[in-house]
């Protein structure tokens, strides 16, 4: 069902292992060109592009866009105990370890009169988004919104697709994850037209949407699928945004003492999201790589979506890699940069701490990634297809922009004044220098 890369006795440079380790192949570029004239559309009609479009792509036009509140009560209202309890343990994790993300500001005196201090000032507007797919996905509702309001962010809104089965509203346990959250802005939108309303804002066009029925985001969150990763690129810079998001993967560097079946469940988990998720196993035991191929196999088909666990393990995404040791395999999981990576070692904490490129890392065989996708209190929007080398997973400082504040009184600038109009000058910025020594004429 994998497909095996045995990379033992090679010392491949980190470009030759971008180039043969798995993933997925999708194209954003290509999406972006789908979900342009869509964004455009919501951009020039709002509210009525966006009802045509899911009435296109969804197989409904909702007739409110944007969530009664009424409706979110009654979410609230017939939400399973067990499930609510699950959700509310979660919102209490995850606040406390968000809670402790929040940066600080800091002043520095450099000389007598010259002070530079660093305020962290949230955003005053974003736009969280929760797929509704394949699955759903209450637990990104706590995921991004928690963030976002630790940070102190004051208006939040929430948008996941319309469900035909639900009348054109999103998931209840969606809209019951909201109330929850004290979240009373939300919208049945999902896909680039979602994007689109976030980052422009769109008029409405029913008497039951208003003048506009959503104001412009500063920030868009959360992730999606290819064409929701392509069109946060095509806004990005119109608004802010997280990342592209592309499809879910999970890495295990694991040795000989690594459980089989744990192994085989946690790539399993993870494969369950879609058919183009990424599952990979990093070994230096030949043993539990023959092991693992010949269980996963029984342990996929026996899976409740065993259709979609199969077509993305036996993908180009997906892959049994044998390395020398577990030197060699630090090597690997770092070129690979996994959304999620788990450590199934000796003296795992001590490999954890060596990685460098990974959204999340979980540590030990009770660490699985299913922990940090509900409850362990870290946040599961992370960063996929290699770009753990380079950017974070969401948190606080998703929302929280850094203000420097400059204040010199006349001595300060002054014992700075003549070297100020030197740099300038070597610049061939004059004017730059004259502005300074202006303040200084008799």
């Amino acid at each position: 069902m994998m497909k095996r890369l045995d990379l033992r006795g090679q010392s491949l440079s980190t470009r030759e292992l971008l180039d043969i380790l798995p993933r997925a192949e999708v194209s954003v570029d290509d999406a972006a060109q789908i979900v342009a004239p869509i964004l455009e559309g919501v951009r020039e009609r709002g509210a009525a592009h966006i009802r045509e479009v899911s009435a296109k792509l969804d197989g409904i036009a909702p007739e409110h866009l944007r969530v009664p509140a009424q409706e979110l009560d009654r979410a609230l209202a017939g939400l399973d105990p067990l499930v609510r309890a699950g959700l509310e343990e979660a919102i209490v994790r995850v606040r406390k370890v968000h809670a402790a993300q929040r940066p600080q500001d800091f002043t520095v005196e450099l000389s007598a009169g010259a002070v530079v201090r660093q305020r962290w000032i949230p955003v005053t507007r974003v736009g969280l988004y929760v797929p509704g797919g394949l699955a759903v996905y209450p637990s990104s509702v706590v995921m991004n919104v928690v963030a976002a309001q630790e940070a102190g962010v004051k208006q939040l809104a929430v948008t996941s697709p319309p469900q035909r089965d639900n009348g054109g509203l999103p998931h209840p346990t969606i809209l019951a994850a909201c109330k929850l959250l004290g979240v009373d802005e939300v919208y049945a939108v999902g896909g680039a037209q979602a994007i689109g309303m976030f980052a422009y804002g769109a008029r409405g066009s029913e008497p039951q949407d208003g003048t506009w029925l959503c104001e412009p985001v500063n920030v868009i969150t959360g992730p999606g699928n290819v064409f929701v990763a392509a069109a946060k690129r095509v806004v990005q810079g119109v608004v802010g945004i997280d990342a592209e998001a592309g499809p879910t993967e999970i890495a295990i560097l694991a040795d000989d003492t690594a459980q089989v079946d744990h192994v085989v469940y946690d790539l399993v988990s993870q494969a369950e999201h879609d058919p183009n998720a990424g599952s990979v196993l990093v070994t230096s035991s030949p043993e539990l790589a023959q092991e693992v191929a010949e269980r996963i196999v029984e342990v996929a088909g026996a899976t409740k979506h065993s259709d979609r666990v199969g077509i993305a393990l036996g993908g180009p995404q997906s892959a049994i890699v044998l390395v020398d040791d577990l030197e060699k395999g630090l090597a690997v999981v770092d070129a690979y940069g996994a959304e999620h990576l788990e450590i199934q070692t000796r003296d795992a904490s001590q490999w954890a701490d060596r990685v460098s490129s990974a959204g999340a890392i979980f540590v030990g065989p009770y660490s699985p990634v299913s922990l940090g996708d509900y409850m362990a209190g870290s946040n599961h929007v992370l960063p996929t297809g290699g770009c753990a080398a380079f950017t974070s997973g969401l948190g606080v400082h998703s929302f929280v922009k850094a203000v420097q504040v400059i204040e010199y009184s006349r001595e300060g600038l002054e014992e700075l004044s003549s070297k100020i109009v030197a740099l300038s000058n070597a610049e061939d910025l004059p004017a730059h220098g004259e502005a300074v020594a202006a303040r200084f004429v008799q």
